[in-house]
């Protein structure tokens, strides 16, 4: 339950389209979450749930782009859920909001109505920082949002695959040094990679990979042409205002 004083803020996603309270402090939402909603396919009656999903950004930034859908959102951290739920409720998107660690058994999920096979569309935005080149925070619920161990891919990945239907969708976002380890994770029950480059600024490597694999898919993988978040003179992009906004999807989204 939230402690009625906490310190909280409101903010404004999509251009004022979604209205989501966080706490001032520890793990902030932000153009990741964004992002990745707007990197992910889903489709009126799909079962789609967001693993890790905070105080719910990516997967209700999603369900108010694609109503219809079944959202769960899934969090470890009670008061992260519980905003999660207060931030649904606020935005008048029905959503399942579930207390449970990500790299729990089969049994933990089933007893929570995650079985196997029965999801149409996974997303996840997993802790991904290095521990080895990125000094933690001393704020426990911020390290844990941030900093990934030498199995937290694997087992992210391991969830999603169980709970994903037979040509279901994963959609991810992670680190950009990290594309081999996110390669490697997709190798066992995954296919159709589609990889998509996120730059910060011009002339520079990429700091994000997005990526979308098909359970069971056969397709060669994709490396999409890269997604340049600012211009020369370190201006967000026309095309990346729109994305940020609400107007316009990334291409791991399109049909």
């Amino acid at each position: 339950m939230i402690d009625v004083v906490t310190d909280l803020t409101e903010d404004a996603f999509l251009g004022g389209q979604l209205l989501l309270k966080q706490k001032r402090s520890g793990h902030r939402a932000g153009h990741d979450a964004i992002l990745l909603a707007a990197a992910t396919e889903a489709r009126d009656g799909d079962h789609v749930v967001d693993l890790g999903a905070g105080i719910g950004t990516a997967g209700l930034a999603l369900a108010r782009r694609a109503g219809g859908i079944n959202l769960c959102l899934v969090e470890i951290d009670p008061e992260l859920a519980a905003l999660a739920r207060a931030n649904a409720a606020a935005n008048a998107i029905v959503a399942d909001v579930i207390v449970l660690d990500v790299t729990a058994d089969a049994q933990a999920f089933a007893g929570v109505g995650l079985l196997p096979d029965s999801a149409d569309c996974v997303l996840m935005n997993p802790p991904f920082n290095d521990p080895a080149r990125h000094r933690g925070s001393p704020d426990q619920a911020r390290h844990t949002a941030h900093v990934a161990t030498d199995e937290t891919l694997q087992a992210w990945v391991h969830a999603a695959r169980r709970i994903l239907r037979s040509n279901g969708v994963l959609t991810l976002i992670w680190r950009a040094d990290g594309i081999a380890d996110v390669l490697a994770a997709l190798s066992r029950g995954f296919g159709s990679l589609s990889v998509l480059p996120v730059h910060g600024e011009v002339g520079r490597p990429a700091i994000r990979v997005l990526v979308r694999a098909v359970k069971g898919g056969r397709a060669p993988t994709r490396l999409l042409p890269g997604l340049m978040l600012n211009d020369e003179s370190r201006v967000p992009k026309k095309e990346v205002r729109n994305i940020l906004e609400g107007r316009a999807v990334l291409p791991l989204a399109e049909p």
